[in-house]
């Protein structure tokens, strides 16, 4: 039996906690603040990449492992095509919305 089989796994309950806070923390702001709209999509947006970051160190345990490079490379990797799918939505959709 390895180490992280054993006890009780408080990291996943810490993380589940904080990725259920910032979650509502979200929806209060969207739904129960007067700010403006660009405001309010700034704050989400950083609720969720901060979210994002927990669930990766809390859940996916990118702090673990032998060969940090092909994490740090890896991780990098997947912020880049995450940025293209996001950009490249709302650049299809808002040229979509424009014509």
């Amino acid at each position: 039996m390895d180490n992280h089989s054993k006890g009780f796994p408080i990291s996943h309950v810490l993380g589940f906690f904080m990725s259920l806070i910032l979650t509502l923390g979200a929806a209060w702001v969207a739904l129960q603040t007067s700010l403006s709209m660009k405001a309010i999509m700034w704050v989400i947006g950083s609720l969720a990449v901060v979210q994002a970051g927990i669930q990766l160190y809390m859940f996916m345990h990118i702090n673990e492992g032998e060969d940090k490079v092909t994490n740090n490379i890896n991780i990098l990797y997947s912020a880049f095509i995450a940025v293209v799918i996001v950009a490249g939505s709302i650049w299809v959709m808002y040229s979509g919305h424009s014509h």
